[in-house]
């Protein structure tokens, strides 16, 4: 199309050329002549220009980023994939626009609806509530997620085998609740009573605790869930749980990760030690956790998203994909502040204070 309308241009540029002649012969002929090698130059130059913006438009890729929260998990999730789909495509060839949320759904919803109205190649979906806003605000542009602890809650799919089967679909950070469970008895088998910290305004966070504490009374613990709206009451209700329990879970919940420090600061001095859903939380408050690398996990999605900018697959096909490995790891000081006794395969992690 760009070539044709080169040629049609050039073509009117003769016509017009053609028209400002003169009336003599000698003058018609030398101006026609002119006229002919101008045409050719400019069609020349014209279809290049076309070329030119072809070549630029191919391979080159916008892909909106919507991150709910700044913190390390979802930070660490955005870079690995950057940095999968930078390396495959080129860094040249490919326009990151990063938009962080603040925790704020109504703002994931604002932020989605701007990427959908610039019409974007592909949209990553960091954390549930983005994963949500970008499944309703298009059926059409590929939407990955990231962080996402389960689809079918997240997106309200009755019986979800794995795969979304829309434009949507991405990888999943649930570490097996189970082992986590195991994990919990494993450190403190002589505990009673264990306190469930969770945001209630995040599906996944309540799957998780629901079905930790069905494992966890399974093995004799009484369970108590103690839920918080936002950060506003983070520390009264953090402060219940630790008055009221042994040991408390906090499962992958993006409030808590952001607000490490208020729990910490209420229960180290208690000496109620925390078992976590994710790194990130341990490293702020826990004693120990079975997690994943949420790197890893972004560079899994970007390899997703190349596969899906490039032709190579169907986003409509592609099954959610889960971590491989999953690693025991512990808070060196505070479980040496709370007396707790680590195993020796569990991995030590390097917290900002190291």
């Amino acid at each position: 199309m760009k070539k044709l309308l080169a040629l049609m241009l050039a073509l009117g540029m003769t016509v017009s050329l053609a028209a400002c002649g003169g009336n003599t012969d000698s003058a018609d002929t030398a101006s026609e002549a002119e006229a002919t090698e101008e045409t050719a130059d400019a069609a020349d130059t014209a279809e290049e220009t076309a070329d030119a913006a072809e070549a630029s438009g191919d391979g080159s890729y916008v892909i909106g980023i919507c991150q709910l929260v700044q913190h390390e998990a979802l930070d660490a999730a955005t870079q690995g994939f950057k940095d999968a789909v930078t390396e495959a495509l080129g860094e040249e060839n490919v326009t990151f626009d990063e938009q962080n949320a603040s925790n704020d759904s109504a703002t994931c919803a604002t932020i989605i609806n701007q990427f959908v109205s610039n019409n974007v190649d592909l949209i990553l979906a960091n954390a549930t509530a983005p994963l949500q806003a970008a499944a309703q605000g298009t059926d059409s542009i590929p939407v990955l997620g990231t962080s996402v602890t389960e689809y079918g809650v997240a997106l309200d799919i009755d019986n979800f085998d794995g795969l979304v089967g829309t434009n949507v679909s991405g990888t999943s950070d649930l570490a097996p609740l189970d082992q986590q469970a195991a994990m919990l008895q494993e450190l403190f088998p002589d505990k009673e009573t264990v306190g469930l910290l969770y945001c209630s305004a995040e599906a996944n966070s309540q799957y998780q605790v629901d079905t930790v504490q069905g494992y966890l009374e399974e093995m004799g613990y009484t369970c108590t869930q103690y839920s918080f709206s936002d950060s506003n009451d983070l520390a009264a209700v953090a402060a219940t749980a630790a008055g009221e329990s042994d040991v408390i879970y906090v499962p992958t919940d993006n409030t808590v990760a952001s607000n490490t420090e208020i729990i910490r600061n209420i229960c180290e001095p208690e000496g109620v030690p925390v078992i976590a859903g994710e790194e990130g939380i341990c490293g702020g408050c826990g004693v120990a956790t079975l997690s994943i690398s949420y790197y890893d996990l972004g560079v899994a999605t970007g390899n997703m998203a190349v596969k899906v900018l490039t032709g190579e697959s169907d986003i409509s096909e592609m099954p959610i994909e889960y971590a491989p490995e999953f690693t025991k790891k512990y808070n060196p000081e505070l479980a040496e502040a709370m007396g707790v006794t680590i195993p020796e395969d569990y991995v030590a992690i390097e917290t900002a204070a190291e």
